[in-house]
């Protein structure tokens, strides 16, 4: 089967984000990583392959040329083979799974795409459905288990307050992990050397006929959040204490 992996590199959750120009952010001194989420991803696809002889994982990555590093990061754990969409450009998430699109309808045999339900950093949670949607196949989001019966697709997905569904979806189509469903591999020092030398395939956005002009969503702004205000000790004998804050959320905060 042909394995695919989407994957996208974010900032690392402890980096601190400066907002430059209104639209960016200051890259420099940024530790980039492999959306947590992506991880899963990646696991889980390197478990099927391994439980079907002759299966192949391709992970795909949109970005400028740093996410070399998220795509040897997969081919350290043991992704069979990398692509890169160059992009120094913003693409909205409709053009971003058009490109996923592309290079993955190239490959007419294509089995199994994973994904991670939503990457950190703008936490849109749609890119995976809209791939699924160019690509004309099923999808399945937040799973938290999956198995495969011949040419049929079972999975666990978690919805509202936690209650847990069973769907089936023939292959191909699309899985979109979630926390839970494995814990990812650490990558080998053997595996990390082979990485290093395997070529990492380019296509540029030209090549597969996506622009920046076909966004439909425009960044109009980017701002930090507001610095939280620091919090306060409330001194004196609990049952004091207690009455103050009650005090304090209803005459203060306004929230009681």
């Amino acid at each position: 089967m042909n394995i695919y992996v989407c994957l996208k590199q974010v900032p690392d959750t402890e980096a601190s984000i400066l907002v430059k120009d209104g639209k960016s952010i200051q890259e420099a001194n940024i530790k980039w990583i492999v959306s947590p989420y992506d991880e899963y991803a990646i696991e889980e696809a390197l478990k099927l392959k391994e439980k079907t002889p002759g299966s192949t994982v391709t992970a795909v990555c949109l970005g400028p040329e740093r996410v070399h590093n998220a795509l040897r990061s997969a081919l350290a754990m043991g992704v069979d083979k990398a692509v890169q969409i160059e992009s120094n450009v913003y693409l909205d998430d409709q053009a971003t799974a058009r490109a996923l699109a592309e290079v993955i309808k190239a490959d007419s045999a294509f089995g199994i795409i994973f994904t991670g339900k939503q990457a950190i950093d703008n936490d849109s949670y749609q890119l995976h459905l809209l791939l699924a949607e160019n690509l004309g196949i099923p999808a399945a989001t937040n799973v938290t288990a999956f198995a495969v019966e011949g040419q049929t697709a079972k999975v666990q997905r978690e919805i509202d307050e936690g209650a847990k569904e069973m769907i089936e979806m023939s292959i191909p189509c699309l899985v979109a992990a979630a926390k839970g469903l494995n814990t990812p591999r650490y990558a080998s020092m053997m595996g990390i050397m082979k990485a290093k030398k395997i070529e990492i395939k380019k296509v540029s956005l030209n090549d597969i006929g996506v622009s920046e002009s076909q966004n439909k969503v425009q960044l109009v702004k980017l701002s930090a959040p507001a610095e939280k205000p620091q919090g306060r000790v409330i001194p004196g004998e609990p049952a004091d204490a207690v009455k103050e804050l009650v005090r304090l959320l209803r005459d203060e905060a306004k929230v009681l």
